[in-house]
């Protein structure tokens, strides 16, 4: 019998509690939820909020079928706040917008890992985050991304941006910057020249270009999860690899210090003890006092 459980004044369905969605730790559907409710629910609802969101349903976990989708799944509740997002110039997209912890169990009840634009849904296409993910190409890894983090890092403050940092939860490493709105493509064409900047002054650490035979043993900047039509892992979402790994704010020292990759692997209960010492380190980001604008074009 599926239990039923009320959250905030709406009665949900949870299903299928015992089914382990981690075999490699043993992680169960029940403790996934656990982690969304309680240990990452206020954060994680912050950087969600007013933020279409596009799914990567997992729902027999990491090792069976994934699916991206951004329309609203079948059976949504009528409760669950649906935004209008311009797809081109004739047509209208429909996504799901978590905005409370009732939307949120919703959500993770379905496995999923939540990705979000730069832009929120009331101004669609005007960014007010700048988004680096970081890539490793084998033999690299996120060591090496930590490099790149700093060298970008003195590069944004030199043009006044601040930069924060997180894991992606996979191999990599996501820099974010607030910025005051801006278009999107130009958000896009200012990431480009820095990607670009940085394989001229790093070039056998760094490549701007997608092209795979280009990438090993380089860190892919990834510039393009800027433009109004990409979305990027939202900080504190569990992502569908072998362990529940989390997409993890990190510190500045914790970059710096990187020697292992190891160092930047957190897991869903790794998380509580993070938020109980940092707080959010990604808040900067949230507060419209920290936005900065974007610098002009050359």
């Amino acid at each position: 019998m599926t239990p039923i459980t009320e959250v905030e004044g709406r009665r949900l369905a949870l299903s299928n509690l015992d089914k382990v969605l981690y075999p490699a730790t043993g992680t169960t559907k029940g403790e996934v939820l656990h982690y969304y409710a309680v240990t990452a629910a206020d954060a994680l609802l912050a950087h969600l909020h007013n933020r279409p969101v596009s799914f990567l349903r997992y729902p027999d976990g990491p090792d069976g079928q994934r699916f991206f989708t951004k329309n609203p799944p079948p059976g949504t509740p009528s409760w669950v706040r649906i935004a209008e997002v311009p797809r081109h110039a004739a047509q209208q997209n429909r996504q799901v917008v978590v905005q409370d912890l009732a939307s949120l169990m919703w959500a993770a009840n379905l496995v999923v890992e939540f990705h979000t634009p730069q832009w929120q849904a009331d101004a669609p296409g005007i960014a007010d985050r700048m988004v680096f993910d970081l890539d490793p190409g084998a033999p690299a890894t996120v060591v090496e991304c930590c490099r790149v983090a700093l060298w970008l890092r003195e590069r944004l403050a030199a043009d006044g941006l601040p930069a924060y940092g997180k894991t992606s939860g996979s191999k990599g490493l996501h820099l974010l910057v607030p910025l005051e709105p801006a278009p999107a493509d130009r958000v896009s064409a200012y990431a480009k020249r820095l990607a670009v900047e940085a394989e001229r002054n790093l070039p056998d650490l760094v490549v701007h270009r997608m092209t795979r035979a280009l990438r090993p043993g380089k860190v892919f900047v990834d510039f393009s999860q800027n433009a109004a039509a990409k979305t990027t892992a939202t900080p504190y979402t569990l992502r569908a690899g072998a362990e529940p790994t989390a997409s993890s704010p990190v510190t500045w020292a914790e970059i710096e210090d990187c020697r292992t990759p190891a160092e930047l692997v957190f897991l869903a209960a790794d998380m509580a003890g993070r938020l109980e010492r940092y707080g959010d380190l990604l808040g900067p980001l949230l507060d419209p006092d920290r936005a900065r604008p974007l610098p002009a074009a050359p």
